[in-house]
């Protein structure tokens, strides 16, 4: 087993300038995705405003006057800033993850290399996944709400209008895009912790019941206060646990098959056969 490691004893300032090696390349990646974003974020955030298009027509409200505002002269600026930060995040994560694997990549056997390649690769899927049903789905359903709780004026009621500040509803699309992204990573953290050995589909399907009201729990807390909102963030979740529980069974499956196949196992069955 040693001799798949690639790895070289080497001193520690050496691993210090590696390091950094792999920070430098990824903060490179960052900043210039960063700077290339930041030249388009207004187009950027026109993007990200077609849920808020596509929920004033559901609402069967007039999208001319159905407008975005700020209220402080640097509040569009920064929040430029901020949707260029999270572009720049999103092109460069690749890049950045790519660093963080050529970092470790060397001290690991070569079977742990080709069992953790896969999760490098499904984690960004994930998260994309999570992120358009937020874009497609969710936002438009969350906005759609509030923009039904205006208050036209007339019998003896006065006009109450839904006004949103720029860098409000990016912080309100920006937390659900994490929100969701961060959930969809639940296949792939508790297939890893079944891969060494911390959790197990036994475990996992005993404790349904009780992720299951943690769900509704996290969705109160992540999502604004409405059923549909919470709703809409508690089933994925129970569906994504669902899925552990079938990819932790895959992972011991697996296990067990190898250990047959060190062991002989699989020699004194095709023998039998």
């Amino acid at each position: 087993m040693t001799g798949d490691i690639d790895d070289k004893p080497q001193p520690l300032i050496e691993h210090l300038m590696e390091l950094r090696t792999r920070l430098i390349w990824s903060l490179v990646a960052f900043f210039v995705a960063f700077v290339g974003c930041f030249a388009v974020a207004k187009h950027l955030f026109n993007y990200l405003v077609y849920p808020y298009k596509w929920a004033v027509e559901w609402a069967h409200l007039d999208l001319a006057k159905s407008e975005l505002i700020y209220t402080a002269p640097q509040e569009f600026f920064f929040t430029q800033v901020k949707v260029a930060m999270f572009g720049a995040l999103v092109i460069s994560f690749p890049i950045i993850a790519a660093q963080i694997y050529k970092f470790v990549a060397p001290g690991l056997y070569k079977n742990e290399r080709n069992a953790f390649l896969p999760f490098l690769i499904a984690s960004p899927i994930l998260f994309l996944m999570g992120a358009a049903l937020v874009y497609f789905f969710f936002t438009p359903m969350v906005m759609w709400f509030f923009l039904k709780m205006q208050q036209t004026p007339g019998d003896g009621q006065v006009g109450i209008a839904l006004m949103p500040k720029v860098s409000e509803y990016l912080s309100l699309i920006m937390t659900l895009v994490f929100s969701f992204g961060l959930v969809f990573q639940l296949p792939v953290i508790t297939t890893l912790l079944a891969r060494v050995g911390l959790l197990t589909s036994t475990w996992l399907a005993e404790k349904r019941k009780f992720a299951i009201v943690f769900a509704f729990i996290v969705a109160a807390v992540l999502t604004p206060p409405d059923p549909m909102s919470q709703i809409g963030l508690a089933l994925p979740t129970i569906l994504l646990y669902e899925i552990s529980i079938y990819a932790a069974r895959l992972v011991e499956r697996q296990r067990t098959r190898q250990a047959l196949e060190e062991s002989g196992g699989t020699s004194e069955v095709a023998k039998t056969d």
